[in-house]
């Protein structure tokens, strides 16, 4: 599990075109009850988190963006859960040293 600290939403932000869920949303106690405890993000794909990935060059703490639901197409769109897909977009989250 991992929650990012506010750095690497930022960041996670400046790469990925995304809405974060902040933990002030009250779907989020649901979200974790479900998912485990994790930052929340909200694309046109559905909700996602990042994940710890191998580091993409020495010294590079990357995270890989993993979709947790998608959206349907019914209206309103709702989410619905599916086991986690790891997606091909790796996250550049901090330069170590």
């Amino acid at each position: 599990m991992m929650r990012l600290n506010s750095e690497w939403v930022e960041r996670t932000l400046a790469q990925y075109p995304a809405r974060l869920v902040p933990d002030s949303d009250p779907v989020v106690p649901k979200l974790i009850d479900m998912f485990g405890d994790h930052t929340f993000f909200l694309d046109n794909n559905g909700l996602n988190i990042v994940e710890p990935a191998e580091t993409l060059r020495d010294g590079v703490q990357a995270g890989r963006v993993v979709e947790l639901a998608h959206w349907t197409d019914a209206r309103p769109p709702k989410l619905v859960p599916h086991e986690p897909e790891p997606t091909d977009l790796v996250i550049e989250l901090e330069t170590i040293g």
